[in-house]
């Protein structure tokens, strides 16, 4: 009957040597080296996954794969959200497998349900990455670190149900790089950071492979997908050259996010300092779609799709430094022929208002309907206080009556994050020919106007506060960097040292050898 059937088909083919585990027929995945199968786990009553990796004689000796059960039987220990769960594992000598009993995610790995689902918001696959990184800061906060060495979409699991992304098959890492001896390279060749190759590296090879699992997943293409072999990959890699999917990564802050992974290893930064980038950091309620097919309205490549003329687009605020209490911002002005204009300006949380600022924007960029300045004017207001709590917005003398006297322009606005600190003031203002002073003072006439109307004394007060602050941050950052250059000195012979500063003319070398 159908029902018996059904029975002999749920019969476990393979029970685990406590008893506790049984293995089904249905087979959940295949890799090169392992299959994947469905599980249960019968004390807690739920599906867990059987990961079973075959070996052959020339793979390990006896005592090389008991040492590879303890390094990875370690891996039960590791407990985070973004880490797949491990349960158990047990090697079986006599059909030479090692068995890993995991979580099961039954949506599958971020290849196939990357796939499944072209039209993913933009918003979607930061929440994604954010959740990897976390997983990654984990594992390398460890000592020694864990380095997963074969990071990819296709280990990288998700739950569709809520959107829940976890790293996986660590234990496949680590039989893989235990049983190196055995192999040249292990790894992914299009995934592979290019110091992995010659087997000095450290944590950063996964966050090499991370940038590409997000290349791969704002392209819907396979990294170094136009080389037909691993050799070509390997002499691409090696030389420094990038995937050719990465010029489709038309978005900007897309494309310079994945360029920061994918850096050279002494410029690539680690899991914990991306998780900080302004990339990550910048959630938007207006978030665009990456679709692969343009006619439906999405792109393919990480790209922004562009406002309608009715709407208006958020302002965002990214990397003040807390030292100091001027915001980078970056206006990007969209007009009705879709052509983009940028202005980058710093706000002054002591010395300017969001209405000051918003005038000089209007006026230089020759808008001229009132309501674009109160449009910029809330969202300015807004975006400060979401990001300095404490801040309190205010008005200068004269903005009110200087509000009417402005006039129109059908643009759209669209503000965005720019990291803060003067150097990055990368473009001058439009119709600026000069390259004025950062505290020069601004040259609109209303602004101007509104500023006489101040008490004087009150804006010599906070001046003298901003330079009095600014000695104090130059003098401190001074004594971090000569603790540093003295720490540095101390691994070295002091008649070295001293011969090093006389040569450089260093000024007051004796500090530096104390």
């Amino acid at each position: 009957m159908r029902q018996d059937d059904n029975n002999s088909e749920e019969e476990f083919v393979e029970i685990d040597p406590t008893g506790r585990y049984g293995r089904y027929k249905e087979v959940l995945g295949k890799g090169a080296f392992k299959e994947v199968y469905r599980a249960f786990d019968q004390l807690e009553g739920i599906e867990v996954a059987w990961n079973q990796v075959k070996l052959d004689d020339k793979f390990c000796s006896s005592e090389d794969l008991d040492r590879l059960y303890s390094e990875v039987h370690l891996l039960k220990t590791l407990k985070h959200k973004s880490i797949i769960k491990f349960y158990t594992s047990w090697i079986d000598h006599q059909h030479m497998t090692i068995n890993l009993i995991t979580e099961v995610f039954t949506s599958g790995n971020l290849r196939q349900y990357r796939k499944k689902h072209k039209c993913v918001d933009l918003r979607a696959l930061k929440k994604w990455s954010r959740q990897i990184l976390e997983g990654l800061v984990y594992l390398h906060s460890h000592d020694p670190p864990v380095i997963h060495r074969d990071l990819k979409c296709d280990n990288i699991f998700i739950n569709g149900n809520q959107g829940e992304v976890k790293i996986g098959d660590l234990g496949l890492a680590a039989i893989l790089h235990r049983a190196r001896s055995a192999h040249s390279v292990i790894g992914t060749p299009e995934f592979m950071a290019p110091e992995l190759y010659e087997e000095d590296y450290n944590v950063l090879v996964d966050i090499y492979a991370f940038g590409m699992c997000l290349l791969e997943l704002v392209t819907f293409e396979y990294p170094y997908s136009e080389c037909t072999n691993a050799a070509q990959i390997y002499r691409k890699v090696t030389s420094g050259i990038k995937p050719a999917s990465l010029l489709n990564v038309t978005d900007p802050q897309v494309r310079t996010f994945i360029e920061k992974c994918i850096a050279k290893v002494s410029q690539r930064l680690s899991a914990k300092e991306l998780l900080d980038d302004p990339f990550l950091k910048c959630y938007n309620e207006k978030t665009e779609i990456v679709n692969s097919h343009k006619e439906n309205g999405c792109n393919g490549n990480g790209t922004v799709d562009k406002l309608s003329d009715s709407e208006v687009g958020l302002l965002t605020v990214e990397g003040q430094r807390k030292d100091l209490n001027t915001i980078f911002l970056k206006l990007r002005i969209t007009d009705s022929k879709g052509q983009i204009r940028n202005i980058h300006f710093p706000f002054n949380i002591e010395t300017d208002t969001s209405f000051s600022v918003a005038i000089e924007m209007v006026e230089e960029l020759d808008l001229t309907d009132d309501q674009d300045i109160s449009t910029i004017v809330k969202m300015i207001d807004t975006e400060i206080h979401s990001h300095i709590p404490d801040w309190t917005p205010s008005r200068l003398i004269g903005d009110d009556s200087a509000m009417h006297k402005c006039l129109s322009s059908p643009e759209t606005l669209h503000l965005d994050r720019f990291p803060s600190g003067r150097k990055f003031w990368s473009s001058p203002k439009a119709g600026a020919g000069d390259s004025r002073s950062p505290f020069a003072p601004r040259s609109n006439s209303k602004l101007s106007s509104s500023l006489i109307n101040q008490d004087v004394g009150v804006i010599v007060e906070k001046l003298e506060s901003l330079l009095r602050k600014q000695r104090e941050e130059i003098e401190e950052m001074q004594r971090d960097q000569e603790r540093i250059v003295s720490e540095f000195l101390k691994e070295f012979p002091p008649e070295i040292c001293q011969e090093a500063l006389v040569r450089l003319q260093v000024k007051d070398s004796d500090s530096l050898l104390c």
